[in-house]
């Protein structure tokens, strides 16, 4: 499955190889990160899971935390999204070399975007995938894996993913003009 990364959620972990003995450096291909949404609480950002999920980078991907703006509009070969010993997850293999048509979307939407989303399940397009769900008061964020033209709906209305013509790995909300 191809998916191209729209955007991040807040939250960041590492995690070295199985077995490493403690303080032992790592090259970034010999580390995993994983991706999750979060929200302000006080002065930091938490995990406040509605739904609790990650995104997996393996090492190898070329996806670091600290290289998260060179990554956005990538297109990676991915496994598709699951659930696997609880969570829904979603791995990242590798970044593709050029730029391909992808299957889908990872997105990251926010409260301050939408308006928020209810708690039904009338506000994701059928075929999206939430892979993580953060929530604190009115403060949400979402993680989705979303094919093109899918639509989210919050408060504000009704937003459609709507791919760029000439490089449909680049994608961008358009409100729905639908009263």
């Amino acid at each position: 499955m191809l998916v191209s990364v729209l955007g991040f959620g807040s939250i960041w972990t590492r995690r070295s190889r199985k077995g490493a003995p403690p303080g032992q450096e790592f090259s970034p291909r010999q580390l995993v990160y994983y991706n999750s949404t979060g929200v302000k609480v006080g002065e930091k950002i938490h995990s406040r899971p509605r739904v609790y999920g990650i995104a997996r980078f393996n090492g190898v991907s070329g996806c670091r935390p600290d290289s998260q703006d060179k990554m956005l509009n990538k297109v990676f070969e991915c496994e598709p999204p699951c659930v696997w010993n609880g969570p829904p997850k979603i791995l990242f293999n590798a970044l593709l070399a050029k730029p391909e048509r992808p299957d889908a979307y990872l997105v990251v939407v926010r409260s301050d975007l939408i308006g928020g989303v209810p708690n039904d399940t009338a506000w994701l397009t059928e075929g999206a995938s939430v892979i993580s769900f953060s929530e604190c008061g009115q403060d949400q964020e979402a993680m989705v894996v979303m094919p093109a033209f899918g639509w989210i709906r919050g408060g504000s209305g009704t937003m459609f993913l709507e791919p760029t013509t000439a490089r449909p790995w680049h994608a961008h909300w358009v409100p729905s003009t639908v009263a």
